[in-house]
């Protein structure tokens, strides 16, 4: 299906739950690129699981990072560096927030809530970006995360998670400024909502994904594999000119008005 354009580089991807997290789509269309992939899960209570999907990859292995532990991440990437003497591609596509603070009044949010979701889902990128820059070498690297639109509008539901989002963004944006004299390149996909295990959480859920199908210029909802594609390119030479960006990938929801 695509060139294998990545055939012997590197790359690391966080956030590989299950085989319906947008993380797994795209790991898989790495792998059909040809890259060896790194696959870091939370805790010992992954381990199986995440093993057993990486044993379906042409040449995968895993390592456990627990990214809300400073300790746990510095661990895992000295793991990492003795694998492999070099990354080319980060995905970060973690997220998380106490399933009490999606949902009821934004203002009612505790502050351990808050500061637990930005935490996991936006300060966790600099740790990941900071470590995986020293094993980039000269040629540099691609490192891209997953966001949504809520960084930027009320999404009913999406409650702290959209305000986590927003800190996201403006992480890429300062890491791309910081690194690209490196030659790495940092990058956000937006995504329109597509259902995964995590997505059940979202009180509204099917209320927003309906809304996105029926007012999106394309009048339909986003595919995993659509996702993957666009991290696809970003992990390429094709996109050696794109960093800081935020990649709408919705069906053109995002410019809409009603």
């Amino acid at each position: 299906m695509f060139a294998k354009d990545l055939e012997g580089k590197n790359g690391l991807i966080f956030g590989v739950a299950n085989h319906r997290s947008i993380a797994w789509a795209i790991t898989k269309v790495l792998d059909q690129a040809g890259m060896n992939l790194i696959l870091a899960y939370q805790n010992s209570r992954l381990k199986d699981s995440i093993e057993k999907l990486s044993s379906t990859l042409q040449n995968a292995s895993v390592v456990e990072c627990d990214v809300s532990d400073d300790q746990g991440i510095s661990t895992a990437f000295e793991q990492i560096n003795n694998r492999v003497n070099q990354l080319s591609v980060v995905v970060h596509s973690i997220a998380f927030a106490n399933r009490e603070d999606l949902g009821g009044q934004f203002s009612h949010t505790p502050r351990e809530g808050f500061q637990t979701a930005l935490d996991i889902s936006a300060y966790s990128l600099l740790p990941i970006a900071r470590l995986s820059s020293t094993l980039m070498g000269e040629e540099g690297g691609s490192i891209l995360t997953l966001t949504f639109q809520a960084s930027e509008r009320v999404f009913p539901g999406y409650n702290v998670m959209g305000t986590a989002k927003a800190a996201l963004e403006n992480s890429v944006r300062q890491l791309a400024a910081e690194y690209g004299p490196s030659n790495i390149r940092v990058n956000a996909i937006s995504a329109g909502p597509v259902d995964t295990l995590s997505s059940r959480v979202i009180s509204n859920y099917k209320v927003m994904k309906t809304a996105h199908t029926e007012r999106s210029p394309l009048g339909r909802g986003i595919t995993q594999e659509e996702i993957a594609n666009t991290a696809l390119f970003l992990s390429s030479e094709l996109s050696s000119g794109i960093t800081g960006a935020i990649i709408p990938v919705d069906c053109g929801y995002n410019i809409m008005g009603v």
